[in-house]
């Protein structure tokens, strides 16, 4: 498979889809960093850059294109945003990677277009948004938004051929992460002789979230507490929370203070961990359900869902926050809290370790900005979930109907 990435941010797609063969073509990226962590790991794949510039030519000269993924920015879809939907400047250049597919489909020989996003793409504009996402992918035009709004999984077939649409959740898959996003995968070869893809039965796609109930023979650490900003990136115990600021603070979005829950202590893959040590461990969870740490969010604000950061601020489930590219998650073991280290961010994206330390405008990797780093792995894909993605596609492509 040959594939085509716009809006690459540092490429999950890339990192998902080598180990399967897949050949990438070119990339579309204009952010320094994003580049710059292209031109490092993949120096050989070029970069087309604003993809409102792309041309016709362009896309014609890359020979032979199977795919197209495309991550179109979140910010006006996103219920963190301004809610704009597409007629938001940054969320229309989904219409822009739209041209570059019809290029793709006339020249190139495309057959399928990958479109990922924020939940709130579903109900911005009253759904009208998921209106355009799936007339404009399928080929339904003056498609109607349903009354009972668009469901989290479905179908349409239409002039350009079937499109599917799912949420997939990246703790399904492995990573240790609780980010929901919706895919829309558009076949327009023979998907009639093929079993579905992203609507794959529950048992075959992994998206059962693993077991993390705290199990008989752990301990707890009764210890709560309140703590604030003391440094950045560094918290102290306090009996009053910090002044709440609208923004500021190294967690962004305004949060200085934290609250921590018990903290679960005991076994962890049959190793005894010692709850008394005064530096925070990397956040995991173990396959039999115990935890090391407690996930923070960086906006604790209580709010109703749909509405940003809710709930009680913590999660001792085993899964962190969803990585965001304002937001900065902090982690809390015992009475030792701290933000999460760009490390931990990758992981928990499915990033080798260390894949966005480079060396970046005429320094050294070891000092790689961190907040170009966070926030790059914020506006990321998660690798596991395209991997998985990548692995339907070729069965479907390679097995036909004897899947």
């Amino acid at each position: 498979m040959r594939y085509l990435s716009l809006f690459s941010g540092i490429e999950a797609a890339t990192q998902a889809w080598q180990p399967l063969g897949w050949e990438c073509v070119a990339v579309s990226e204009i952010e320094p960093f994003p580049c710059a962590v292209l031109e490092h790991h993949y120096p050989h794949v070029p970069n087309l850059g604003d993809v409102t510039k792309i041309t016709e030519q362009q896309i014609k000269d890359l020979g032979q294109i199977d795919l197209i993924v495309f991550g179109s920015p979140c910010q006006n879809l996103s219920v963190a945003g301004n809610r704009k939907g597409f007629d938001g400047e940054q969320s229309s250049l989904f219409f822009d990677a739209m041209r570059i597919i019809n290029y793709a489909k006339q020249h190139n020989g495309l057959r399928f277009a990958l479109w990922e996003n924020v939940l709130g793409a579903f109900s911005s504009n009253n759904g009208d948004d998921f209106t355009a996402v799936v007339s404009e992918m399928a080929g339904l035009p003056n498609l109607d938004t349903p009354t009972n709004k668009w469901g989290k999984e479905g179908a349409a077939v239409g002039d350009n051929g079937l499109l599917e649409w799912s949420v997939l959740d990246a703790q399904w898959f492995g990573l240790a992460q609780r980010r929901k996003r919706v895919f829309a995968l558009l076949d327009t070869g023979n998907w009639q002789d093929r079993q579905p893809i992203l609507l794959e039965r529950r048992g075959l796609r992994g998206d059962t979230p693993p077991s993390r109930e705290t199990r008989q023979n752990t301990t707890t650490n009764t210890d709560k507490g309140t703590y604030r900003e003391g440094g950045f990136g560094e918290f102290v115990s306090t009996d009053v929370g910090a002044t709440v600021k609208a923004s500021g603070g190294c967690l962004g979005g305004g949060s200085e203070s934290l609250a921590i829950s018990p903290v679960y202590c005991g076994t962890f893959n049959d190793a005894l961990y010692d709850c008394s040590i005064d530096v925070a461990p990397t956040l995991r969870a173990g396959s039999n359900g115990q935890v090391q740490a407690v996930a923070i969010a960086g906006n604790i604000i209580g709010r109703t869902d749909g509405n940003g950061g809710n709930g009680n601020g913590y999660d001792d489930s085993g899964a962190c926050y969803t990585l965001t590219t304002n937001d900065r998650h902090a982690v809390g073991y015992k009475d030792v809290v701290r933000k999460l280290m760009p490390l931990e961010s990758e992981r928990l994206q499915g990033f080798p370790d260390n894949f966005t330390k480079i060396p970046y405008r005429n320094k050294d990797a070891e000092q790689c900005p961190l907040g170009a780093r966070y926030k790059a792995l914020g506006n990321s894909m998660a690798v596991n979930v395209m991997a998985w993605i990548g692995r339907s596609i070729n069965e479907a492509v390679t097995n036909g109907n004897q899947r």
